[in-house]
């Protein structure tokens, strides 16, 4: 697999880095915990392999546009905070994490899919299941189809092993504080695309999603929005994005569980187009470290 380096800017004393999670996952832990607060970034992942490439249609840097660039990097300060951070390693044009395991396009298999497989979800018909057919610009990625071999493969080595530790670390938080409130980390376009139903339409710097209330308690949300608007961001909630399997798949409020999905829109610390990071990256981790910072201090599991 391409490397995938992990850099910590700040106190190396304030972290325990893992890297032994196969090719699945890269995992920052704080040595002392002080918050029940886990951080998620499943599509900011750049390992691609040379056999993915090589079945590819696609070059890189064009498979590279469904990633969300940098994502893990902005949030690489979470452990000072008591917080962990789990990002994938593989890229998301390879498997997506933040879908059920087994939303799979029969059309995209050489062989037949098993009767669990499912196949009809809206995400699938769009060309976006756990395995994409397309990338974010909506190109077709592989040359010729699939084995479903292959996909038992990237499920058990990459699917598999990065839910089995973010799930660890949210029930052991729960444990630890009688509740855990899970952030699950991703960047979107500054504007809708053709494929949008906000077609063309500046979007806000940030969206919080709930699922429509359903993923976390609206005491979290609340004081998410109030926060990260009081640091000059203009937010919105659920358009358009309400959050998907992660934030469906965790947040269970009843069970005291929260999971938020975060949107933040690329034109905040990126060039867009050349998928480099921009002046603004580092004046948004200052903001980010002061939104983290808050949110570990919030009284919901007092």
């Amino acid at each position: 697999m391409r490397s995938s380096k992990v850099n910590i800017n700040s106190n190396p004393e304030n972290y325990v880095v893992r890297k032994d999670v196969g090719d699945a996952a890269v995992i920052l832990l704080p040595k002392e915990y002080s918050t029940p607060v886990v951080i998620s970034s499943p599509h900011s992942g750049t390992n691609y392999s040379e056999e993915f490439l090589a079945i590819s249609r696609l070059e890189l840097f064009d498979l590279r546009r469904s990633e969300d660039c940098y994502v893990s990097d902005l949030f690489e300060f979470a452990p000072e905070y008591g917080v962990p951070l789990v990002s994938a390693v593989f890229p998301r044009s390879y498997i997506d994490p933040n879908r059920e395991p087994y939303e799979l396009d029969p059309d995209m298999f050489e062989d037949a899919l098993p009767t669990y497989a499912q196949t009809t979800s809206d995400r699938v018909k769009a060309g976006y299941g756990t395995i994409a057919r397309l990338v974010a610009n909506g190109a077709e990625i592989y040359r010729q189809k699939l084995k479903f071999e292959d996909a038992q493969h990237r499920i058990k080595f990459y699917y598999k092993p990065y839910h089995d530790e973010l799930s660890k670390l949210v029930l052991d938080a729960r444990k630890k504080y009688g509740v855990a409130v899970l952030l699950d980390c991703h960047s979107m376009p500054s504007c809708g695309g053709s494929n949008d139903r906000d077609q063309g339409r500046r979007r806000a710097d940030i969206v919080l999603g709930d699922c429509y209330g359903k993923s976390c308690g609206k005491e979290v949300i609340d004081f998410a929005d109030k926060t990260l608007s009081s640091l000059g961001f203009r937010v919105s909630r659920n358009d358009p994005y309400a959050g998907a399997y992660t934030t469906k798949h965790y947040g269970k409020p009843v069970k005291n569980i929260h999971a938020l999905q975060i949107e933040i829109n690329r034109s905040l610390y990126m060039d867009e187009l050349q998928l480099e990071r921009s002046t603004g990256f580092s004046s948004l981790v200052t903001n980010l470290r002061l939104f983290i910072e808050a949110l570990s201090k919030l009284g919901v599991w007092d």
